[in-house]
C-alpha cells in the first residue's frame, strides 16, 4: 500500500512535542511491514541545515508563492520537502517567534502544507504516482483531505490523526480565497467553525475516517467538556463508524533502557539492580541527598495547566513537607507562573528539588531511567507518550485517569492512578506510591509488570493498516 503521512513535525529533524515522536516512528514502522510510505513536511531551517542534499521533484507557483517539492530518501521512507524560504527558512520554533506570538502568516504556511499533501497524493511526482491513503496530522495538515474534496479525488483515501483537540487553527474567514479553496467549504457542514474557517474541522469533517490516539480519548472528545466544540461532528463520525482511537507506541530503537546511550547505566529485566546508578548521578547532578532509599519522582513536561502543574506544584509543597525521603527533579518550560512556582519550590527544599526549565533530549531520557515514579498529573491526555517509556524503564507512572493515561497504566499493578484534577486526589496516589515504595517484593513486583507491557510501534502499524484497508 502506497501512503502519505502529512504532518508539521518529525523527530529527529524538527521537534516541540509528542507529534515529532509519532511521526518518527510510524511511518518507519509501515515501512517495515512492506508499505511504501512517505512523509511530507516543511523545509525549515532546522531540516534544511540536516538534510542539505535533495532531489527537485516538482515547481509551482501558488497561493504561497513558489514552491519546490524536494524529495530525499531517510532511513527506510521516502521524505517530501516543501522548499518554501520566505515561509519556513526561519529561526527556531517552526509556530511562533522568539516572543511565543504566532507567526501572522501561519494560514498560508500551513495551507502550504495540506495543499502539497494533496497534491502528493494525487500524483504530482510521476516517478512516485497517486498514494493509496493520505494521513494527515492535527490541525497543521487539516487542509490536505479539504483539498482532495474540492478536486473531486476520491481516488484518494485520507485519514485525518487528532493529537490534541484543543488546537486547531483558526483563521479570519476571508483567508479561504487565499488558500485557493472553493466557497462551499467554509459552511457549518465544512470548515467553519464560529465563523472562522478551523484547520482542524477541515480535517474533520472531509476525511474518511478520523482517528485519534487512544481509545479513551476517543471517547472523551464525542462528550462536551473535552470536544472543545467538536462534540457534535465527532459524535456523528463516531456514529457512522468512522472515528477510532488506536493507541501510540514506543519507537524501542530511541526509547529503551538496554541500549540507550544517554544513560549513565544501561539496563533491562536481567540486571535491574543496576537503575539506581542512574539515580544516584541525577541525585550527585542536582545536589540532592544521595539516598536509595529516597524516593525519586520526575517530571519531563511542558508547564500548562492541561498538565496539571498547577496543582502538582501546591502538592508537591505538602509532600515534601512531610517527607523528606521525597525528591523531585523536573525538565519542562511553559507559562512563567508556573515556571516560577517551581523554581520557588527548589528554593525552598534544595536537597529535595532539582529544577531545569527548559528542554534536553539527553536529560529527559536520564530522568527517566533515573527516577523510581514518573508523574503524569494532565487534566486531558490525548494519549501521552512519557507514560510508555516510564514503563519502558520501569520508573512507575503516577497518572490522572484521563486519555491515553487510563489506556495504559493500571492502579496498583503497572503504576499509581488518580481521578480527580485537585491537590487532595494527587495527595492520595502520592500516598498510595510511598506505602508501595516502603514495601520492596510488592515494588519490584509493580515495575516488573511495567517494563513487561508492549506497547510497540508494530502494534499500532497493524491496527492503522486494518483502518486502512477498510477504506
Amino acid at each position: 500500500m502506497k501512503i502519505l503521512h502529512a504532518a508539521s513535525e518529525l523527530y529527529p529533524l524538527i521537534k516541540t512535542g509528542g507529534l515529532a515522536d509519532v511521526l518518527g516512528a510510524l511511518p518507519f514502522a509501515q515501512a517495515e511491514q512492506g508499505d511504501d510510505v512517505r512523509v511530507v513536511l516543511p523545509y525549515y531551517r532546522a531540516v534544511r541545515e540536516k538534510l542539505p542534499f535533495t532531489a527537485e521533484v516538482a515547481r509551482r507557483d501558488t497561493f504561497g508563492g513558489y514552491v519546490v517539492i524536494r524529495y530525499a530518501q531517510y532511513q527506510n521512507i521516502g521524505l517530501y520537502l516543501i522548499d518554501a524560504p520566505h515561509l519556513y527558512d526561519r529561526y527556531g520554533n517552526p509556530y511562533h517567534n522568539e516572543f511565543y506570538q504566532d507567526y501572522h502568516d501561519n494560514v498560508i504556511r500551513f495551507g502550504i502544507l495540506g495543499w502539497a499533501a494533496a497534491a502528493i497524493a494525487t500524483g504530482i511526482d510521476p516517478l512516485w504516482g497517486k498514494a493509496d491513503v493520505l494521513h494527515a496530522h492535527d490541525w497543521q495538515a487539516g487542509l490536505a483531505p479539504a483539498y482532495l474534496t474540492a478536486w473531486h479525488r476520491r481516488d484518494v483515501k485520507s485519514v485525518f490523526t487528532i493529537h490534541n483537540i484543543a488546537y486547531q487553527g483558526c483563521f479570519y474567514p476571508h483567508h479561504l480565497h487565499d488558500l485557493w479553496l472553493p466557497d462551499w467549504i467554509l459552511h457549518t457542514e465544512g470548515a467553519e467553525f464560529h465563523g472562522q474557517i478551523s484547520f482542524l474541522k477541515a480535517g474533520l469533517y472531509f476525511a474518511d475516517h478520523i482517528t485519534t490516539v487512544s481509545p479513551t480519548y476517543a471517547k472523551e472528545i464525542t462528550g462536551e467538556l473535552g470536544s472543545y466544540g467538536m462534540n457534535g461532528l465527532l459524535q456523528t463520525r463516531l456514529a457512522q463508524g468512522r472515528l477510532s482511537g488506536i493507541l501510540n507506541g514506543v519507537d524501542e530503537s530511541i526509547w529503551h533502557p538496554a541500549t540507550d546511550p544517554e544513560l549513565f547505566q544501561q539496563y533491562d529485566l536481567k540486571n535491574i539492580n543496576q537503575k539506581v546508578a542512574n539515580k544516584t548521578a541525577l541525585q550527585e547532578r542536582f545536589g540532592l541527598r544521595r539516598q536509595p532509599e529516597s524516593l525519586l519522582t520526575v517530571m519531563v513536561s511542558r508547564l500548562t495547566a492541561q498538565k496539571g502543574a498547577d496543582f502538582l506544584a501546591s502538592s508537591l509543597h505538602e509532600q515534601l513537607a512531610q517527607h523528606a525521603d521525597l525528591q523531585f527533579i523536573l525538565l519542562g518550560s511553559g507559562a512563567p507562573e508556573l515556571e516560577n512556582a517551581f523554581r520557588e519550590l527548589a528554593a525552598t527544599y534544595p536537597q529535595q528539588v532539582g529544577v531545569v526549565i527548559g528542554y534536553d533530549e539527553a536529560l529527559a531520557h536520564q530522568l527517566i531511567g533515573g527516577g523510581d515514579v514518573i508523574l503524569i498529573p494532565s487534566r486531558f491526555e490525548p494519549c501521552g507518550l512519557t507514560q510508555l517509556y516510564g514503563l519502558k524503564y520501569g520508573t512507575l507512572p503516577l497518572v490522572r485517569k484521563t486519555g491515553g493515561l487510563a489506556d495504559t497504566v493500571v492502579n496498583g499493578e503497572t503504576g499509581f492512578v488518580f481521578d480527580d484534577a485537585n491537590v487532595a486526589s494527587l495527595n492520595g496516589a502520592f500516598q498510595a506510591a510511598f506505602a508501595t515504595w516502603q514495601q520492596p517484593k510488592q515494588w519490584a513486583a509493580l515495575r516488573e509488570n511495567a517494563m513487561k507491557q508492549d506497547f510497540s510501534w508494530h502494534k499500532a502499524a497493524q491496527t492503522y493498516q486494518t483502518c486502512y484497508a477498510k477504506l
